[in-house]
């Protein structure tokens, strides 16, 4: 009897030894399962910490980039600043221009007339040098006028650049070979200081001359001013440094009083 309770109280024993296993087993598969979990969702929380993290340097980077930008932009602008208000003021000129370019274009022709005009009449008071060439330029000048084809801005270029050529044979020094003016089928050698001298001489020297304005005519040189001349024609035609000359001049000057000849 007793050892039969004794076996029973034995399985017994045994049963509950196995249930508190399954039970313990059970409580550590659960701990473990709540242990990875738990991994899991620190892992998903660092990565979302992580990313957060980029994207704020990103956001960092993009910022420090935009305030650079804003720099430059900023000194850009202010080295900006004086051109963009020199063409405004530009734009205010062109503007008022515009307002009077009708009246401009309605002077423009008799502008170009009167000049081509007195530049006939200085060309034909002038010292008489190539005077057949320059007074052919005129005609053409006053040929082109009449031309109905051609722009009005193109008529004044051509104007302009003929009194240009004008203008600066008051400036040159120039020598040349043609026929004498006044005398037929007689060439000589010619030199021009500006307007202010006019002169020739033989090919062989011998003889020589100024033209006087107010005579209207050629006067003799002496020796001494026809080698000034040869001495001229010489450095005109870069033979020679340039030096002074002494040589009467074909215009009368005016010094403080009666009008005296002088030499240039």
């Amino acid at each position: 009897m007793k050892q039969g309770l004794l076996r029973r109280s034995c399985r017994l024993s045994v049963v509950m030894l196995l249930m508190g296993a399954c039970t313990l087993a059970l409580a550590q598969n659960d701990v473990r399962e709540e242990s990875i979990e738990a991994q899991r969702e620190q892992a998903e929380l660092q990565e979302k910490i992580d990313a957060a993290d980029e994207a704020t340097r990103e956001a960092l980077r993009e910022l420090r980039a935009a305030e650079r930008e804003a720099n430059r932009l900023r000194a850009y602008n202010a080295e900006l600043a004086p051109l963009v208000e020199r063409q405004s003021d530009a734009i205010v000129q062109r503007e008022q221009a515009l307002s009077t370019l009708s009246e401009t274009r309605e002077a423009l022709p008799v502008l170009m007339r009167d000049m081509v005009d007195r530049l006939r009449r200085w060309v034909e008071a002038d010292l008489p040098f190539l005077q057949e060439e320059r007074l052919a330029r005129v005609d053409e000048l006053e040929n082109m006028l009449a031309d109905a084809e051609m722009s009005a801005s193109d008529k004044l270029d051509r104007v302009l650049a003929a009194w240009r050529t004008e203008l600066d044979y008051g400036r040159e020094m120039d020598a040349w070979r043609g026929q004498l003016v006044g005398a037929e089928n007689r060439e000589v050698d010619y030199l021009r200081l500006g307007r202010v001298g006019w002169y020739y001489v033989a090919p062989d020297g011998s003889k020589g001359g100024v033209w006087k304005s107010r005579a209207n005519q050629w006067q003799s040189l002496n020796d001494e001013q026809l080698a000034e001349v040869r001495k001229g024609i010489r450095i005109a035609r870069e033979q020679r440094a340039p030096e002074l000359l002494a040589l009467p001049t074909s215009i009368e000057v005016s010094v403080s009083g009666p009008q005296k000849e002088e030499t240039s």
